[in-house]
């Protein structure tokens, strides 16, 4: 029987830029391999288990901890085009030669501009909780959202706030996700650094810089993408994902009922599923 995600080991590759990099690996699955991207100061461990095990039985899912970030060794750069590079150097050392690619929030960001410098190795791309570069209205987040992910010492009602809604439902599966993410209690990633939440933010702040002619960049993407995100997200807000559907020419958009930037964990076997149909799917 396959190990569920709070099982797997934490395994170490050493890529040609001198970077260590930690991730995890669910083996198994006959087509290509779906590698994530991480969310804004999150690691190995912030990725709900509920989600890698609802995408895992069809395909080898990978999680990686870039530059800088966890378990990783180097540093973490302040730029998204920095962090692309840094990601293609995992994906070559892992020896990959085309994989499927689903970034989240930051790490759709860096999905983006892996598959734009990149193109050959991405087959199909999932943007979760992203918007392109250059939007209005994505230089920095609201001061609710950095107030409450942003500081030294976030809590646990801070990230509901910022990834869940207000409703009960919602706020319910937030507590059940935070349980499943903790339920490792050994062999755990290391903690995200104050170093990385600043080059993280820089790169955020940089990239949403407005910039009209930056928006087109994101047309020249010509495979698959599915742009996914929930109705109240705060932090990248679903607007973004239509304006991404209307630039990008192979697109195909949802956004999730009563849910805001973790509607991928709250929603997890519906978006897995979507995913897996997405992948799927004839070309």
């Amino acid at each position: 029987m396959a190990k569920g995600y709070p099982e797997l080991a934490n395994e170490v590759v050493s890529a040609a830029n001198g970077v260590d990099y930690a991730y995890r690996d669910t083996g198994g699955g006959d087509g290509l391999t779906l590698v994530l991207l991480q969310h804004f100061r999150g690691n190995l461990d912030n990725w709900d288990p509920a989600l890698i095990d609802a995408l895992a039985p069809a395909r080898r899912v990978v999680t990686f901890d870039n530059a800088g970030v966890g378990g990783s060794t180097g540093t973490t750069p302040d730029s998204i085009e920095q962090m692309a590079r840094d990601a293609i150097a995992f994906l070559t050392a892992m020896e990959f030669s085309q994989v499927d690619l689903l970034g989240f929030s930051i790490g759709s960001f860096v999905a983006q501009q892996v598959a734009l410098v990149r193109p050959a190795i991405v087959r199909r791309l999932v943007l979760a909780s992203s918007a392109p570069q250059g939007a209005a209205g994505m230089h920095g987040w609201a001061p609710e959202v950095i107030g409450a992910v942003g500081t030294p010492n976030t809590s646990p009602e801070a990230y509901l706030d910022v990834f869940f809604t207000q409703s009960a439902a919602s706020r319910q599966a937030g507590q059940q996700a935070l349980r499943r993410m903790y339920a490792r209690t050994e062999d755990r990633d290391q903690a995200t650094t104050w170093a990385t939440r600043e080059a993280q933010y820089d790169a955020v702040c940089a990239w949403g810089i407005p910039g009209h002619s930056l928006l087109q960049r994101v047309s020249a993407l010509d495979m698959p993408v599915f742009v996914a995100n929930g109705d109240s997200d705060p932090m990248i807000l679903p607007h973004y994902s239509y304006l991404l559907a209307g630039l990008i020419p192979h697109t195909q958009v949802k956004i999730y009922p009563d849910s805001a930037h973790g509607f991928l964990f709250q929603h997890h076997a519906e978006f897995a599923a979507d995913v897996d149909a997405f992948l799927t799917a004839a070309s």
